[in-house]
């Protein structure tokens, strides 16, 4: 697995050494503490841009490729960087699962590729339109796994799973529902960029970890799903219901919808659901619920 040091992918490496597989996780950052561990998890650090990648393939029946810089906005400023490593390092992880005859590889790519949608709901079979160079650089991945998997004599097959607003324990900092958990537990400010309008289709961690799992393990052939909930809310709806669990309301600075921001996501999960049996199940007050115990409980700590 690449990027396992992430949010995504470190759940995901808990998941997998739990279930008792055999797990490598790659990651330019050490894993932290509360990390998968035990004999049958390895832990790399190392860089996809320079990595010698075939030996640590050895063995392995499937990739899972989590790793890239993420967030629209910085990638106006820089492309270069997002280039070099949502683009130009998926292709030297998909060479060395040429080289290696690797069967399976699932990549990570993002419901930013669909830009602002006019349809509905946004589903796979319709044109990409992204709007921000970091929805370019994931659109590409994507199809830079499909054409590997496609190519004459490869064994390889790619899945690319297209996660809508994915949060829970562990999420950056920089992440609304991050941002909007602490500012509600503190009573302090939080910026929101545009009128609160903007509606997402929130997804919880856990469920994007069994998504993983059925694309890892099914027998489906390449192709692109969504992994959304078919549900969307508002940012000020959002907004109410994080305050209504947290018992405290933030302090809402609105501020000008930044370039690449949409209006509205949507998944249609029709096809995800279909082909590989997988529908989300965790509703977002739960899910928030979980998200905030598990902040306040990082507070103490740390006050402690």
């Amino acid at each position: 697995m690449t990027g396992s040091a992430g949010f995504i992918g470190s759940h995901l490496m808990r998941h997998l050494a739990a279930s008792g597989r055999h797990v490598v996780g790659v990651d330019r950052r050490p894993a932290a503490a509360g990390a998968a561990s035990g004999a049958r998890v390895r832990h790399v650090v190392g860089d996809l841009r320079t990595l010698d990648l075939e030996p640590l393939l050895d063995g392995i029946s499937a990739v899972v490729h989590l790793a890239a810089i993420p967030g629209v906005r910085p990638s106006w400023q820089e492309f270069d960087s997002y280039v070099e490593c949502n683009v130009l390092a998926t292709r030297r992880l998909l060479e060395a699962c040429r080289a290696t005859g690797l069967p399976r590889i699932v990549v990570a790519s993002s419901s930013s590729v669909y830009g602002d949608s006019a349809h509905e709901r946004m589903s796979e079979s319709q044109a990409p339109a992204p709007a921000s160079p970091y929805a370019v650089t994931k659109l590409a991945a994507e199809q830079l796994a499909l054409a590997y998997a496609q190519r004459p004599g490869s064994r390889l097959s790619a899945v690319a799973l297209r996660f809508f607003t994915v949060y829970g324990p562990g999420q950056r900092p920089d992440m609304l529902i991050s941002r909007l958990i602490d500012a509600a537990l503190n009573g302090t400010e939080i910026s929101i960029y545009g009128d609160g309008s903007a509606r997402r289709d929130f997804v919880f961690v856990d469920d994007v970890v069994r998504a993983i799992g059925r694309a890892m393990d099914t027998g489906v052939g390449s192709g692109v799903f969504n992994v959304g909930t078919g549900r969307n809310v508002s940012v000020a709806e959002l907004i109410a219901q994080a305050s209504a669990l947290a018992e405290r309301s933030p302090v809402v600075v609105h501020r000008d919808r930044q370039p690449g921001d949409v209006g509205v996501t949507l998944a249609d999960v029709s096809r995800t659901a279909e082909v590989l049996g997988f529908r989300a199940s965790t509703d977002l007050a739960e899910g928030l619920r979980r998200s905030i115990e598990d902040r306040r409980s990082q507070m103490v700590a740390v006050g402690a």
